[in-house]
């Protein structure tokens, strides 16, 4: 039955962007704000659908960013984007280049102005994504970037990438981090969802002008260890630090 159950919901999930998408495509056109509206009413029905089918609901901790910052994430599922989605007031993502022509969630996120990147072309897609962040530094928002590229199992090994320390040192802005145990519920790979309380977790905010090594080492360390943390909440077996 549980399978069933996220069956079931990964259906209505998928089915419901471009039923939603399309109905909310004028208030979308008329404004950003628009836009956020269309995606926040997305996003709520999609956690009502899953507290309700699957028995599985978030917690979120620590106090969300408001002001112009950019965010680093653990990024396990689409889950964990939709809460930052619903808890900061203009989100905005760096995202692989293929989610940019995915039909309806293409556009949403283009129009909201995330940055594609193109992750096979390592130097140039650091460039890329370095000068497309640059041209929107003046607009307000969050930035949320996934500092390891993709979505990853829990407890495994920490893979970061310097792309996030290079955004970080251009763009002079704050770095919220962010901590995150739904892989334990929503797993990367799979139908089934796990019933239970997933927490994403706001951490400490880096501040300005630090160093890109030590950027690199207080990001990771600060997510890494609260992420663990909140996996061993769950019971799930995490390896010790080295």
């Amino acid at each position: 039955m549980t399978l069933f159950r996220s069956i079931l919901f990964d259906f209505l999930m998928f089915a419901l962007v471009p039923i939603i998408g399309i109905l909310g495509l004028p208030i979308a056109l008329y404004s950003r704000g628009g836009t956020y509206w269309v995606m926040r009413q997305y996003a709520r029905t999609v956690l009502f659908l899953l507290r309700v089918l699957c028995g599985l609901s978030v917690e979120v901790r620590g106090t969300p960013p408001q002001g112009n910052v950019m965010i680093a994430a653990k990024h396990q599922s689409f889950l964990d984007v939709m809460v930052l989605f619903l808890n900061v007031p203009r989100a905005r993502f760096i995202m692989k280049q293929e989610l940019r022509w995915v039909p309806v969630f293409g556009f949403y996120t283009m129009r909201i102005g995330s940055t594609p990147v193109s992750r096979g072309k390592k130097g140039k897609a650091v460039s890329a994504m370095t000068r497309d962040v640059e041209s929107k530094k003046g607009e307000a928002g969050q930035l949320i970037i996934y500092p390891e590229g993709t979505r990853t199992l829990p407890g495994a090994p920490p893979a970061y990438k310097v792309g996030a320390g290079v955004i970080y040192t251009r763009l002079g802005q704050e770095c919220c981090l962010v901590a995150t145990n739904v892989g334990a519920f929503w797993p990367r790979r799979g139908w089934r969802r796990r019933p239970g309380v997933a927490v994403v977790e706001f951490l400490e905010t880096i501040p300005v002008g630090l160093e890109l090594h030590d950027f690199m080492d207080t990001m990771q360390t600060g997510i890494e260890t609260a992420s663990n943390r909140l996996l061993q909440e769950t019971g799930f077996p995490v390896a010790p630090a080295d």
